[in-house]
């Protein structure tokens, strides 16, 4: 009361100069017109400056005041808008509202005004407030929230017009300054450009305003896709002003997964590295099926839906290098990055695969697919990832993801290294302080056994320190065990209060929090990674599970030597039952004849198997008896498959004495990722140990030039073959065969390769790149052995004609390899075999 009646005695006393009001709405300052009323009355200085302080106190709180908030919600009576934003927007308003902050809420969609209305106001109906709020208070402030909303129809340019126009007219009628605009995209991706385009069209904020938009996952299907979308939408939005959304990022323990690191550095120092974790474990297990999204499943299957993003991320979390400020969102993604250029590239044999058995049958009522379908959409999926530092080499990271599993769980778990030995038995044990006990840090991300967030730190390990505002420490509830160990075994965390990921996320959208959303850099290259292990599982058949508790250990799984593989056996049905549908092992390797030739064929992987045992099989012959083997390997995409199981599986090959050559070569930089060798180098040799004298790459790159016949490239491999290889006749070569029946690089009616005295020849393909270097078809059968593999649905129109047909290589190249003296068989599996 005393400083009001100093100020009001200091407006008395001065000669001042009044604003006009009118002139604006925002509070002025009030000067003086004479400083001679300081001189008049002394200690009227320090009443005056304790007036001006209150007055530009005034002046702030007032600016602040002023701050308006357009949030416009697209999908607004959407499935998500209903589930989670809506009440995410709502406890939004409530955190921030109280601080001065004004806001209005539109929700958007196609649907027609009083149609989207009604539904928006059901959807609306279901806000809920925190439990420490008066249910009094809460009817009040839904009310507010309810008043601050409203439905609004954008389908076309015209629609975001007028929608700018209607936020300007607000916010100058109630006297506020427009702080920024969100637009949160809970669409389908295909609509995002559409909306993007008239967004920075129509629907910018003016000056001094920011933008923010906000993007659902999925973001792409594979890499190029992914690649594309970013580009569309960046040629509309800055880095700066896109937020992608992955839920799991705002769940508490996952959030917590940082600042736990950070807070106890000192303890986490010296255990936080290969030497003494064993392993890591990221793990989402859900109860519930498909039924109802198998549109959306069978497009993007588990791998995409849930590793590819929300367990990924989470591995960042868990592997990055801490920076110095976890505070700092540019620190925190730049280190992340890091992880991703060190995870080393995914293998066939990194995967396993699952499908509940319901599956098909659920994907062809909902797609109303013909009773033959057979979905190969995977529903359970195992990786195995290795990050390739010095903090993380050697140490297995284990993503799992499910449906229609026996619990609904999720948790990061880092198991460390245990070399303690107790003499004494587990009973004389002190329960909590151990040695012997297992010693694991626990991010339980929530549902299971615990039924909330919590993070976990086994006793034996340290006491750590969580923020006691926001972390409290959980008592023992006996009878309770998590992996194996019961609650009393841990030093137990659950937040004081729990939160919905969405709430979390939206308060750092609205604070500018990028740490927690996906960056265009981070997001492609996460896609680099996963894509060309997705590409290798594509026609891979899943191992069928009933579901529910009924899958006993039918997915339990091990690694080794890089791989994954199923612990047990899947059972087989000597006799499918009547409906069945058939199943990869309702079938044995098949033999019989093709072409007057041994045929070989069975489901890709175990083709693949039975490949790649034949010809360890006969290197071994070979080297026994000639103390070498000359092997020579079509490119293209058929051998990949056969490169890997090579180089992971077969540790008995003698790759020492194993001379590699190719069989054809597109005429490109041998760097180049066409180049047939860079595929050789890529899948096979970058793993194994061949002296560098023993691989033999085609010279197509001579002079700075590709394949020039002056350069006499293929001579100069026609005399290397020749003085190497007995007789030029090589141990085993492995061919392909094409949609139109050519096999290396020798086409339907190639002037050159079929016949005649040349071992090597430059040939012209229908397909880029154009020009090739191939072995001949007379040197190919010279061979004493020649393996063709033929794989995928695709071939099999060929596979039927070339069956039919005679010796015409003039027309179908494949039907002239026939070894003089050597051995052909075919290798095809059922998909080409049998369609």
């Amino acid at each position: 009361m005393g400083l009001f009646l100093a100020r009001q005695e200091v407006f008395e006393t001065l000669d001042t100069c009044w604003l006009p009001a009118h002139k604006s709405p925002e509070p002025r300052l009030i000067l003086p017109c004479s400083l001679s009323a300081f001189l008049r009355h002394p200690g009227l200085w320090k009443m005056f400056s304790a007036a001006l302080y209150m007055t530009l106190l005034g002046c702030l709180q007032a600016q602040e005041l002023q701050g308006h908030i357009s949030i416009i919600l697209l999908g607004a009576t959407g499935d998500l808008a209903k589930k989670y934003l809506w009440q995410g927007l709502f406890q939004l308003y409530l955190d921030e509202g109280a601080k001065g902050h004004s806001f209005s809420f539109h929700g958007a969609a196609l649907t027609a005004p009083q149609q989207g209305q009604e539904l928006m106001a059901k959807a609306l109906e279901s806000l809920s407030c925190p439990k420490d709020v008066a249910p009094s208070n809460c009817a009040e402030l839904k009310g507010q929230f309810l008043r601050l909303s409203q439905y609004r129809q954008l389908k076309t340019a015209e629609d975001y017009q007028t929608l700018s126009k209607d936020i300007e007219a607000q916010v100058q009628h109630k006297g506020l300054q427009e702080t920024g605009r969100i637009f949160y995209f809970s669409v389908p991706p295909f609509a995002y450009a559409d909306i993007a385009r008239n967004i920075n069209s129509s629907c910018r904020p003016g000056p001094g305003a920011w933008l923010r938009v906000v993007l659902e996952k999925p973001f792409g299907h594979d890499q190029l896709s992914a690649q594309q979308l970013a580009s569309e939408l960046g040629s509309f939005f800055q880095e700066e002003e896109m937020y992608r959304v992955d839920h799991y990022l705002g769940k508490q323990a996952v959030a917590q997964i940082l600042p736990f690191r950070d807070q106890n550095r000192k303890a986490l120092d010296g255990l936080w590295n290969r030497h003494h974790v064993e392993r890591v474990e990221i793990i989402m297990k859900e109860t519930v099926d498909a039924e109802g999204r198998a549109s959306f499943y069978e497009e993007y299957g588990v791998i995409r839906d849930t590793l590819q993003n929300h367990l990924t991320e989470i591995l960042t979390l868990v592997a990055m290098e801490l920076p110095g400020d976890v505070s700092s969102s540019a620190a925190v993604l730049q280190h992340k990055l890091q992880v991703f250029q060190a995870l080393r590239g995914l293998q066939k044999g990194s995967a396993i695969l699952g499908q509940y058995q319901a599956y098909s049958g659920q994907v062809r009522r909902e797609l109303q697919k013909p009773d033959s379908f057979h979905s190969l959409t995977p529903t359970f999926a195992g990786v195995l990832v290795h990050i390739d530092n010095l903090r993380w080499e050697g140490v297995p990271f284990i993503l799992m993801s499910g449906k229609a599993l026996d619990e609904r769980v999720g948790y990061v778990r880092i198991l460390f290294k245990n070399r303690a030995y107790c003499a004494q038995s587990e009973r004389h044990w002190a329960s909590e302080q151990s040695p012997c006990l297992p010693q694991q840090i626990i991010f339980y991300i929530g549902h299971g056994e615990l039924g909330h967030p919590a993070i976990l730190v086994s006793r034996n390990l340290f006491k750590p320190s969580l923020p006691t505002q926001s972390w409290k420490e959980v008592q023992d509830r006996p009878g309770l065990l998590l992996f194996g160990r019961p609650l009393s075994d841990y030093y137990v965390y659950s937040p004081v209060r729990e939160r919905d990921a969405y709430s979390t996320l939206l308060a750092h959208i609205f604070h500018c929090r990028k740490e927690s959303f996906i960056t265009t850099e981070n997001l492609l290259a996460s896609w680099v990674f996963w894509t060309p292990l997705l590409d290798s599982l594509a026609h891979e058949v899943p191992r069928l599970y009933p579901g529910g508790m009924e899958n006993g250990h039918l997915l339990d799984f091990e690694f080794s030597s890089g791989q994954l593989s199923f612990s047990q056996q899947q059972p087989e049905l000597l006799v499918p039952g009547p409906g069945s549908a058939p199943r990869p092992s309702d079938f044995q390797v098949l033999r019989a004849q093709y072409r007057e030739s041994p045929l070989i064929s069975a489901w890709a992987e175990e083709l693949i198997s039975k490949l790649a045992s034949d010809i360890e099989t006969t290197a071994v012959q070979a080297v026994r008896l000639f103390g070498k083997f000359h092997l020579a390997v079509s490119g293209g995409s058929s051998p990949i498959a056969l490169f890997q199981q090579l180089a992971m599986g077969h540790y008995g090959f003698p790759w020492a004495h194993t001379h590699l050559w190719l069989v054809d070569e597109r005429c490109v930089p041998l760097s180049d990722p066409e180049s047939n060798f860079q595929g050789l180098q890529a899948h096979l040799l970058q793993h194994i140990r061949v002296p560098y004298y023993n691989i033999h790459p085609m010279p197509v790159h001579l002079h700075q030039r590709l394949c020039a016949e002056e350069d006499q490239g293929a001579q100069t491999y026609a005399s290397e073959i020749s003085a190497l290889v007995a007789n030029s006749s090589f141990d085993l070569v492995l061919l392909g065969m094409g949609t139109d029946g050519h096999t290396a690089s020798l086409f339907p009616q190639s002037p050159t390769g079929l016949d005649g005295e040349q071992l090597v020849v430059l040939t012209k393909s229908p397909f880029s790149p154009h020009q090739r270097m191939s072995l001949s078809l007379p040197l190919i059968n010279r061979a004493k052995k020649v393996a063709v593999l033929v794989m995928g649905r695709t071939k099999r129109e060929i596979t039927m004609l070339v069956s039919r047909v005679g010796h015409e290589p003039k027309k179908w190249p494949i039907s002239g390899v026939l070894p003089h003296s050597g051995q052909l068989a075919w290798y095809m599996d059922y998909e080409a075999f049998l369609g």
